[in-house]
Formats: structure tokens, sequence, C-alpha cells
């Protein structure tokens, strides 16, 4: 499979290779959002005009804008987008956010979190 073309969306911190990740969350907000395009849930286009938006607005709050916050501000934009699409309702991504936050805190340092979370129907 090739790789996908990510030219379109602005600021994405890269290395020769490709992206770069400091943390292993934001590799998987960045395959989170290539695979929900590439389920056709929102085009490149979509992305890009979210994104943009999302880092615009930051800005205007006062975000320098230093790389450290770019993945945040992509996981807002994906959130947005998938609540914007009908895939997921804001009341289940909170919801799981707060399971995965209590699964954390529970879970001892050097262990794997293990969420175990029933998805009730939006």
């Amino acid at each position: 499979m090739n790789p996908p073309d990510l030219s379109i969306l602005p600021g994405i911190p890269r290395a020769a290779e490709g992206p770069l990740f400091r943390e292993p969350w934001e590799a998987q907000a960045f395959a989170m959002a290539v695979h929900l395009r590439d389920r056709g849930l929102f085009s490149w286009k979509e992305w890009a005009q979210a994104i943009g938006a999302e880092i615009s607005a930051a800005q205007q709050r006062g975000d320098p804008d230093l790389g450290d916050t770019y993945y945040l501000h992509w996981l807002s934009a994906l959130e947005k987008l998938v609540v914007a699409k009908g895939a997921a309702s804001a009341r289940a991504l909170v919801e799981t956010r707060d399971a995965w936050d209590r699964a954390a805190r529970a879970t001892p340092h050097g262990r794997p979190i293990e969420l175990c979370v029933e998805v009730k129907p939006s």
C-alpha cells in the first residue's frame, strides 16, 4: 500500500522519511485520521480545512506554535470532524476520554493500560 499524499496538510512535522512524532499518541492520532479518511469519512481537503481552522484558533488564543502542540490541534480537529460527520457523539468521545483517564490512573507504572468500556449508542 502506498503512503497517503500529505502535501495538502499544513504544518505537519516531518523528517526526511515522513511524519515526525514526539509521542506514541501522536502517531495514533495521525493513523486514526488517515484511516478515517481512507474509509471515506472525510476528504483530505476537508481535513486540511479542519486542521487549519484549529491551528488558527489556537494561534488566536496565544499558542506560540513551537511545534509541540501540533498534534493536540490534530486531535481536536479529528474529534470535531468525527462528531460533525456523525461517526460518534461528543458525549461518547468525552466518556471514552474519561474512561482512559481512569484506567491510566488505576494502572501501575510500567504495566499496559487496559480499557474495558461499553460503547453506548449515540
